[in-house]
């Protein structure tokens, strides 16, 4: 271990965290998927292996978060998201394997009320592992649910706080170690991952310059567009490099929305076209919200030239195949 990544680690070290996950996570060349785009070399990081009712990358910030919550002495649990939100699925198998009690408040934010999308994926999920699931409709019924509910720790809509982004900084770590082990690619040139409460991307950029490695992150909005993802970002990146007592990177990402489309959990044709392709030349399930509009991203960039032949390029896979059926006529 480089002297770098040893310094990180020890830096993690001193906040509280629980063992979740299954780490490290492949990290798998991609020869078919390569020759599809005829660019890029393509490797993916396999977050999706997480291990933690069909993975993803929230995972790895509820090590941290449930760990603070734990060490606080907090045995009820809060979180937000979309109706089928892969953070609220993940959180609520997180606090079934630890013994909280869960309480999921899950918005109506895509425009969506049929039964298959409020009854079927995630949301099936949420209730097999245990968690009390209120749907709500705007800010008044979220404040009303949450005093029903009573005192409970609340982790943030997508675990995205300096405390969860701490996940994505172990992550940079392992992923730096995997670089250079027997069998890796050596260097990578850019890493592409979907961004939506940007904890992901912060952690990642933090912890890739803190390890020494020097790809660019491709941040793809998912969420909201780029000028408020990017915000969101810069601001969650300065948080957490506060927390860990390190330096604010000076770049080392983009923030894009060229394949945003309508808006959040909102389907396009190139999401669906590179689920597809994942799909059928690697064997790799995406989601319609998250991984398959990154995906469309390093398709269409590929395609642009942006990531050419001779660069070595990494999709971070962040789950969330319980998503796709609830999109059936989608594919």
């Amino acid at each position: 271990m480089t002297d770098a990544l040893t310094t990180l680690t020890a830096r993690l070290a001193e906040h509280p965290r629980l063992p979740l996950g299954h780490w490290p996570t492949p990290l798998e060349p991609a020869p078919r998927l390569t020759a599809a785009l005829g660019g890029p070399d393509v490797w993916i990081k396999r977050d999706d292996c997480t291990g933690l009712a069909f993975g993803g990358n929230k995972t790895r910030k509820l090590e941290f978060l449930l760990g603070r919550a734990k060490a606080e002495g907090h045995d009820t649990i809060v979180t937000f998201g979309a109706v089928q939100s892969n953070h609220a699925r993940q959180t609520a198998a997180a606090c079934a394997r630890l013994g909280l009690r869960c309480e999921l408040v899950l918005n109506r934010s895509v425009p969506r009320s049929d039964a298959l999308y409020e009854t079927n994926g995630n949301v099936l999920l949420d209730g097999l592992l245990g968690a009390n699931v209120h749907l709500v409709d705007g800010l008044d019924e979220t404040v009303a649910v949450l005093e029903e509910i009573g005192p409970a720790h609340v982790v943030p809509t997508g675990g995205s706080d300096a405390t969860g982004a701490l996940g994505y900084v172990a992550a940079a770590a392992e992923f730096a170690a995997q670089l250079t082990a027997p069998g890796g690619p050596g260097h990578v040139d850019r890493i592409v991952v979907a961004s939506s409460t940007t904890g992901t991307a912060a952690g990642l950029v933090l912890g890739l310059a803190e390890a020494g490695v020097t790809a660019e992150v491709e941040a793809i909005c998912v969420y909201e567009p780029a000028d408020v993802t990017r915000a969101a970002l810069d601001a969650l990146l300065a948080d957490t490099a506060a927390l860990l007592d390190v330096p604010v990177p000076a770049g080392g990402y983009r923030v894009r929305d060229d394949w945003f489309g309508p808006g959040y959990g909102v389907e396009t044709p190139e999401m669906a076209g590179a689920v597809r392709l994942f799909a059928r030349t690697e064997g790799v399930l995406l989601d319609p919200v998250y991984s398959g509009k990154a995906a469309a991203a390093l398709a269409g960039l590929a395609h642009a030239g942006e990531v050419g032949a001779g660069e070595t390029a990494v999709f971070w896979h962040t789950g969330g195949a319980p998503g796709l059926f609830v999109y059936p006529d989608v594919f």
